[in-house]
């Protein structure tokens, strides 16, 4: 018998689709948003113009996404619930794992540098998310983004990442 021969009667409704962990990242980036629009007062007119249009864009699409939300809960299609977050339950520690490495990145890269610091977040990660399978190819992909990481933002943007080792030391080659 094919699925839509069943009788619908049997069939439990999907009720409303809890959507409000799907806002979590989309309202942190709205404020993280007004946060660098604070921060752009003292820097060149053309960034200025570039941030402003980048991150207008941004806040419009999020605001769109807001409203679209706020749409399907009033017409009762969703709630603001986050039980998907929390589902299914045995994914919980691991993504406090990821949590964790992503606070230590944070308060470590300060000392370690850009490019160590990235290599070991991302070494840690990837062998947390893949269960510790492909050790090598996780190795070789840690390196290889973490080289590129550090080619193009500190060697061809100049960006102000932290320094560690590998950029004093690479300082006097390049």
């Amino acid at each position: 018998m094919a699925d839509d021969e069943l009788n619908t009667e049997d069939r439990k409704p999907a009720g409303p689709k809890p959507l409000g962990g799907e806002l979590i990242l989309p309202i942190s980036g709205l404020l993280f948003t007004i946060y660098y629009f604070t921060t752009i007062i003292d820097v060149p007119w053309t960034a200025q113009v570039s941030a402003f249009f980048v991150g207008s864009i941004l806040i419009a699409l999020i605001i769109a996404l807001i409203i679209r939300t706020s749409l399907r809960v009033k017409r009762g299609e969703a709630t603001l619930g986050v039980a998907p977050l929390f589902a299914p339950k045995e994914y919980i520690p691991k993504r406090l794992a990821l949590l964790g490495l992503t606070l230590a990145y944070i308060f470590f890269i300060e000392w370690g540098g850009f490019t160590i610091t990235t290599f070991f977040f991302l070494l840690f990660a990837m062998l947390l998310l893949s269960n510790g399978k492909k050790k090598g190819l996780i190795f070789g992909l840690s390196l290889a983004l973490s080289i590129g990481g550090y080619l193009l933002f500190i060697l061809a943007f100049n960006t102000r990442f932290p320094l560690g080792p590998v950029e004093t030391l690479l300082k006097d080659v390049f």
